[in-house]
Formats: C-alpha cells, structure tokens, sequence
C-alpha cells in the first residue's frame, strides 16, 4: 500500500468506456468476435460496421477492450434502420453493466438520429439469455425465422425489433 492511501479504502473498479469503431481499432473487433461468435466474419461485415459511423463501438475495461457491439445502417421506403449484427462481451466481463452501456449508447444515438426509425436484429432461438437482454430495452419479438443460421445449431431464430420514438411519434419500417 502507498503512503496515505487508507487501508480502509474499496479497491477502485477499473473505468468502463465506450469508444466508436475506427480504423486503427478494427482489428480489436475482429479479435473480440472470434473469440465471442460461433462463426467467422468475412470483411464485408468489419466494413459494414465501420461504414455504420457511430453506431458499431468497442467496449474497453480499463485498457482492455471486453465486448463490441456492430452495426450496420440499411435504407428502406421511409427512412432508414439499424441492424444490431453482432453484441458481445467477453465472459470474464459479463453481468458488469458492460453490455447495457454499450446497448444505451447505440440506442440513444438512434433516438438523436431524425432517420433511424427502427432498430431490429436476430437472436438463436436457444439464447434465452440474450433474449431476455434485449427485451429489457423494449426489443419485441416479430417472428421466428426457421433455417436462419447456416452453420450452426439450432438454425432458428428470433427477429426483435425495436421502434425508435421521435418527438413522440412513434414509427416503425418493416
């Protein structure tokens, strides 16, 4: 112990932050989700995330990026969406609120986007966890989509959706 610390003092917690997807900090992503998903990414889905802007970001523990959330921004009759492609963080680091930070930013940012009039993505049927996740922040299940995953089992999965509300407006594009 230092020198005027005191020995009563709780151990600090290391610093949670959330950075946005950048070039230089791709290769973190790429690391992040070969550890995290069951599948191997091609480039076209690190290029959609960066191309998403701020939506897709890093998750760093102190100076140790834990978890990642990737997006990518689709343009349909009305407006535009938010795919949610991929949320994960490390195992060590989960039920640390690391997760629900990095869904609060994405969905705040959504809510300051006048366009985003949507949020949807695809969970495996068998994740209950993941699913209970995503319906803590309004997330509704709109189908269940058989034979989705192609390499993995079970291939099902749930399409959640999420409307964005603009100055009281709520709208959704299917």
């Amino acid at each position: 112990m230092r020198i005027g610390a005191s020995s009563m003092a709780p151990p600090s917690q290391p610093e949670v932050t959330i950075v946005n997807l950048r070039e230089d900090n791709v290769v973190q992503l790429k690391k992040l989700s070969a550890v995290l998903f069951p599948i191997t990414y091609q480039e076209k889905y690190y290029a959609r995330a960066l191309a998403s802007g701020g939506f897709s970001k890093l998750a760093c523990y102190g100076n140790n990026f834990v978890g990642c959330i990737a997006c990518r921004i689709e343009r349909t009759f009305g407006g535009k969406r938010l795919c949610i492609m991929t949320l994960g963080i490390l195992a060590p680091y989960r039920r640390l609120g690391i997760g629900s930070k990095l869904m609060e930013n994405v969905l705040d940012l959504c809510a300051r986007t006048p366009e985003i009039l949507e949020v949807y993505l695809h969970v495996q049927t068998n994740n209950e966890e993941a699913l209970e996740f995503y319906k803590k922040f309004g997330f509704e299940v709109i189908e269940i989509m058989q034979n989705y995953y192609k390499r993995i089992d079970p291939p099902d999965c749930f399409l959640l959706s999420k409307s964005i509300e603009k100055t009281g407006i709520k709208a959704t594009i299917s």
